[in-house]
Order: C-alpha cells, then sequence, then structure tokens
C-alpha cells in the first residue's frame, strides 16, 4: 500500500501500486507508521519528506466503498469514523514533523487526498494528467472544520478558496500555480518526483534545526491543529443522519 525509502538526507514515501489510492485504514495505518519512522530518524541530521504515488491517483480521497462494506448503517457509520480519526491523526503528525515536507502529485487529488497534499508544506505537480478537486459540493455532502482549517491555512486567495469550495472546480496544475494553491507544474510524474528531489535537497543544504522548524509550523498551523480532535460532521447525529442519505 505504501512503501518508504531513504535517499541520502530524503526520505521517500510513495503510495504504491496502480489503483486509486484511497484511505482506509490499512492505507492509513501504512502512512502513519512511515510517519513515525521518518520522525523517529530525523536526528541525524537535516532532512525532508516527499510523498508520492504511483499510477494515475495520489489519492481519491476516503474509501467509501469499504466503510458501505461493513453492513448495516451503524456499522458504516462506525468506519466512517475509523477514517476520520485515522486521517486527523495523519494531518496532526505531518504538522508536526521536524523537517521541510513535500507532496510531488503525480496523478488526481481528491476530496480527502486533495486535503492530504494541501498538509504538506510544498506541492508539486505534473501538468500532463491529474487535477485537484474538492468534490463534496458535487456530491451533495457536508465538509468538515478540520477540512476547512486546512484550506483556509493552505490557500491564501480567498478567490481560491471559493473556486475550490464554492465551485468545486478540478484545478489542473497550471491552473494551481496560478492561484497560489502549488509550488511548480511538471511535464511528466517523473519529472515532477525529480524536481521534488531537487527541491528537497536544495532545502536540506539550508541546515536548518528539524525541531525549530516542526514548532514554527505548529505555531503558524495552531487553527488546524485546534480541530483535529472533533469531527464535528461524523460527530453530529444530525449532520450524520443526512450524510448517510447521501452515501
Amino acid at each position: 500500500m505504501c512503501s518508504l525509502e531513504k535517499r541520502g538526507s530524503l526520505f521517500v514515501l510513495t503510495l504504491t501500486g496502480d489503483g486509486q489510492h484511497r484511505l482506509n485504514p490499512t492505507l492509513l495505518d501504512g502512512i502513519s507508521a512511515a510517519l513515525c519512522s521518518v520522525k523517529s530518524e530525523a536526528s541525524g541530521g537535516p532532512s525532508a519528506l516527499i510523498t508520492t504515488a504511483q499510477g494515475n491517483f495520489f489519492s481519491n480521497g476516503y474509501d467509501i466503498a469499504w466503510a458501505k462494506s461493513g453492513g448495516p448503517a451503524a456499522a458504516t457509520n462506525d468506519r466512517l469514523l475509523l477514517m476520520s480519526s485515522k486521517f486527523r491523526s495523519i494531518i496532526g503528525e505531518l504538522i508536526s514533523l521536524p523537517m521541510p515536507t513535500i507532496a510531488a502529485v503525480t496523478g488526481h487529488a481528491t476530496a480527502a487526498g486533495f486535503i492530504f497534499a494541501l498538509c504538506h508544506d510544498y506541492i508539486l505537480m505534473r501538468k500532463d494528467k491529474g487535477f485537484l478537486y474538492m468534490s463534496e459540493l458535487e456530491i451533495s455532502l457536508p465538509v468538515p472544520a478540520y477540512v476547512i482549517a486546512v484550506l483556509r491555512s493552505k490557500i491564501g486567495s480567498p478567490a481560491a478558496r471559493r473556486d475550490v469550495m464554492m465551485r468545486a472546480a478540478k484545478l489542473t496544475a497550471e491552473a494551481a500555480v496560478d492561484r497560489g494553491i502549488i509550488q511548480s507544474a511538471h511535464d511528466s510524474a517523473e519529472e515532477t518526483v525529480v524536481a521534488a528531489v531537487k527541491f528537497g535537497e536544495e532545502l536540506v543544504r539550508r541546515k536548518w534545526d528539524g525541531h525549530v522548524y516542526g514548532q514554527i509550523r505548529m505555531v503558524m498551523l495552531a487553527d488546524v491543529l485546534s480541530t483535529l480532535s472533533y469531527d464535528d460532521i461524523l460527530e453530529d447525529p444530525g449532520q450524520l443522519e443526512k450524510l448517510e442519505s447521501r452515501l
């Protein structure tokens, strides 16, 4: 489901396989374990994390099919809550990681997959295939407060946030560069990863104190961290009932 490789001072986390990299508990646990390994090995000097994926998808969001495969509605609710809890933990882990983080988006990043990419410090993206997309408006799903907090913290332009959330725009890499959402656009998946490695090496050469870097990020994203303990949609019975009818 995912692999972690050390390349010099860089950690490369790859979502493996040609599927959609749906965020189910198995993949979320794998990502979390990889981030824990990165954090535990980060004391050896300056380093950086690159997250990328194989195939046509970076991540297509939550694994709704898995959530609905548990049988009765109560089981579906429990599975949705489990995915939300694990995903929110990963957001917190990325924010507290003592090093720069780069998402090399080599395919579509949708809904929670887009938020996962945004939780990195930088996004580099291929421009020949793939888009960034928040699909909730199109499928009539409410958006939890922690997701809105990430979007507010990571997308500076109100007009860009409007396009992402209130127009459900499918943004190509070039459109995302224009809106200040991503760092740069590249001609292919391979070139995106190469550029991410080069950029990561540049950051490592700055020889920043990783713990100071992580602390600064945690203060900057304090508004996001304050929302991660609770999913106001899935843990609200009224909202959850509405959600069930739309899945």
